[in-house]
């Protein structure tokens, strides 16, 4: 795919610069189902590690300010996600929830941490469940895979040297590197007779858990 560089959208007349700002990765993810049915995605930040640094009655204070570029112009242009009054800055924060689009019933809580990459390891593992039908812990569990504006990235160890090869030969500048999802997932089941259960499961990448009552 290459990269894709900054430009001028229609009714837009302006053009804006590679962002350069660091990652800065400390983010948490939980997922819940009650006995009433009700469901929740959670996914908290405070951005790196130990936030600011600043701890006020036992809550560390966030650094969320970092989510902006601190560069503001690179060769001139400005870069979109400069700090400025009344903007929010970029996030890649995607905790979701899936629902039945003819009856509205509960399908699925689903979420993960892992910085920019979140948004990969959130729409791999909805495929998973949804297209492929998969359990939670097979989807969660699949190689993560994406790119970031820049060259496919694979993770590491999780795919073989034939795949590798046949996305080169298709034009993919190929990039394998650790991606430390922390997925989890809920998902409403049910079994031949129609009774609906829950199952879930937890990234073995990370130190999550599924337990249930």
């Amino acid at each position: 795919m290459g990269t894709a560089q900054p430009g001028t959208p229609p009714g837009i007349q302006v053009a804006y610069a590679t962002d350069r700002s660091p990652l800065r990765i400390s983010t948490s993810q939980v997922v819940a189902v009650d006995d009433q049915g009700g469901a929740v995605s959670m996914t908290t930040t405070i951005e790196s590690a130990f936030g600011s640094h600043l701890m006020v009655q036992g809550f560390l204070l966030n650094n969320e300010m970092t989510d902006f570029s601190f560069i503001p112009e690179e060769n001139g242009q400005k870069v979109a996600n400069r700090v400025e009054p009344g903007k929010r800055p970029r996030s890649s924060m995607a905790p979701t929830l899936i629902f039945d689009r003819q009856s509205g019933e509960f399908v699925a809580s689903v979420g993960s941490p892992g910085g920019s990459q979140i948004i990969e390891y959130v729409a791999k593992s909805a495929i998973g469940l949804l297209d492929w039908n998969l359990d939670p812990q097979a989807a969660i569990n699949l190689p993560n895979f994406g790119s970031r504006n820049g060259p496919t990235e694979l993770e590491r160890g999780q795919f073989s040297p034939a795949l590798i090869q046949a996305l080169k030969d298709k034009g993919h500048s190929v990039s394998e590197i650790d991606m430390t999802s922390g997925t989890q997932a809920i998902v409403r089941v049910k079994d031949a007779q129609g009774r609906a259960s829950l199952a879930g499961g937890a990234d073995p990448r990370r130190e999550g858990e599924a337990l249930g009552d």
